[in-house]
């Protein structure tokens, strides 16, 4: 069978992709499978012996904490993904048809990026003088006699893991969607108007279905992003909103290897079958 034009392998695209196979192979699939094999040890109090068993996991499974922590950590994953698309999509769709510019349209995405050139831990220690119980928005509604005590409940909370959530990863959000807009004809958003096509119809049936590789894409950074996450639900919020995370981190600090390993593997798992999930909705290879 004759190959493709431009699809041609030989000797001569050997030196291309061999560095970056090795790559792959050394720091990437070696440390999972390394972690899939630690999962399998037994646990001996001080450290994994090489003795196989499966029963990590039967205790992961049989346990309803760990359960609960991956199912609260794809809850939230979820909630912050639909926020960020929330907000992301008007920022992306103005600065794309409303900001005429070239030069003004990077610029204002670059002002967006501002605050993501900061550590995203010191981006989340900062809302603790804004979400705590004598912050600025309790301050600010109980001046205004809304209430009469301080919220509680702000700061290390669900609602103020989401918060977070979204303000960190936002931008991850914003940009696949902001360059995948900035790809569509223009002339065909003109021949549509000429037509007698209203605003609503052309976002329907033009602007919209042309955007979701950047939402798809967009959507697969932010679950990624919020899934592994262990340090923002540790700071923001507290014993409350644990991630597997920082189950894989607890579980280090007391040496219990091939626990961490386990639930290491189910995260990779979740994340995998997550972005499957995503990915069925729109292939970004036919539409890029």
């Amino acid at each position: 069978m004759e190959a493709p034009k431009g699809r041609e392998w030989g000797f001569g695209t050997l030196p291309l992709v061999l560095p970056q196979t090795l790559w792959i192979i050394l720091f990437l699939i070696t440390p999972l499978i390394i972690i899939l094999v630690f999962s399998f040890w037994t646990y001996t109090g001080s450290g994994a012996a090489p003795d196989f068993t499966i029963a990590n996991y039967v205790d992961f499974f049989s346990s309803a904490k760990y359960l609960k922590t991956l199912l609260l950590s794809l809850k939230l994953t979820v909630i912050t993904m639909a926020l960020t698309l929330i907000m992301g999509y008007p920022i992306a769709y103005f600065l794309t048809f409303h900001v005429k510019n070239l030069r003004n349209q990077i610029g204002l995405f670059l002002i967006c990026m501002v605050p993501f050139w900061t550590s995203a831990l010191i981006r989340a220690v900062g809302w603790w003088p804004i979400l705590g119980r004598y912050g600025l928005i309790n301050q600010f509604l109980t001046s205004l006699r809304i209430i009469d005590k301080p919220i509680s409940n702000l700061l290390f909370s669900e609602l103020a893991v989401v918060i977070v959530m979204v303000q960190l990863y936002v931008v991850l959000m914003t940009a696949p969607i902001f360059f995948t807009l900035a790809k569509i004809p223009k002339e065909i958003i003109e021949v549509a108007k000429d037509m007698g096509a209203t605003t609503f119809q052309i976002f329907r049936h033009i602007i919209f279905p042309m955007s979701l590789t950047g939402i798809a894409i967009g959507s697969v950074f932010v679950f990624v992003m919020v899934m592994g996450e262990f340090a923002t639900p540790m700071v923001i919020g507290g014993s409350q909103t644990n991630f597997p995370g920082n189950v894989v981190k607890s579980m280090v600090d007391i040496i219990h290897w091939p626990f961490a390993a386990v639930n290491a593997v189910i995260l990779m798992i979740t994340m995998m079958l997550g972005v499957w999930a995503i990915l069925r909705t729109v292939d970004p290879r036919k539409e890029l």
